[in-house]
């Protein structure tokens, strides 16, 4: 299936309230292809809900959330497919292996070949030795590949994490680090909210600060360019 690509995503003075509670005051931020910008901030500074926003699982009272020349709220069903979310849980049914789930949200994503994405994934984040088994008796560790599997199998153009390093050990968050890296590597356009530091030091090429609802400071990080052989 033929979906939405564009090379950034827009925040334009993007405010969000839920009830008397604000959550985003007038944030404006963009996002472009092949880098990685971390959203972090304390508790409560609005973080996830700009993720949210971005994800089109939150729609803002008021500014403007371009992706290259489509915008919310006009063009959210072109936009959607184009997403892949890897959130604090792995979005998949307990009761369904993990191929059982990658299989059906190929399904959804009207992906052409779903069984060699599937397969693609399957590889990519190592599932072979629990692929088979129901979601409820993996581990968290193990859960969070399968989510990241999830995220890509459609390869979107925005990649979103939220939190992806909570819970894990090393092994497992050298695994999201990877990804990060290696989604940067395919030109995705990443967000990732942390309050891991060590991680966004790593990965991040941008790293926006957030406190109060609005975008307090953000530092651009000089990182050496890879030298082709």
């Amino acid at each position: 299936m033929e979906r939405a690509r564009f090379d950034r995503v827009e925040v334009e003075r993007v405010s969000l309230a839920y009830g008397p509670t604000r959550a985003l005051a007038g944030v404006s931020a963009t996002f472009t292809a092949g880098t990685v910008s971390t959203l972090e901030g304390p508790n409560g500074a609005g973080k996830s809900s700009l993720l949210n926003v971005l994800a089109t699982l939150a729609r803002p009272n008021a500014g403007v959330v371009r992706y290259g020349a489509l915008e919310l709220p006009d063009d959210r069903v072109a936009i959607r497919p184009a997403i892949g979310l890897v959130a604090h849980e792995a979005l998949v049914y307990p009761d369904l292996s993990a191929r059982e789930s990658l299989e059906l949200y190929a399904r959804w994503y009207r992906i052409d070949a779903p069984r060699a994405a599937v397969e693609r994934v399957i590889e990519a984040y190592a599932l072979g030795t629990f692929v088979d088994k129901p979601a409820r008796v993996l581990s968290r560790g193990q859960l969070q590949r399968v989510a990241l599997a999830r995220a890509t199998v459609h390869e979107p153009t925005l990649l979103l994490f939220d939190e992806p390093t909570t819970g894990l050990d090393h092994a497992s968050t050298e695994r999201v680090a990877v990804a990060i890296d290696e989604a940067k590597k395919r030109g995705c356009i990443v967000v990732v909210v942390t309050h891991d530091r060590p991680l966004a030091e790593r990965v991040a090429d941008r790293r926006v600060f957030i406190a109060r609802g609005k975008v307090e400071r953000v530092e651009v990080i000089a990182r050496p360019k890879e030298v082709s052989e």
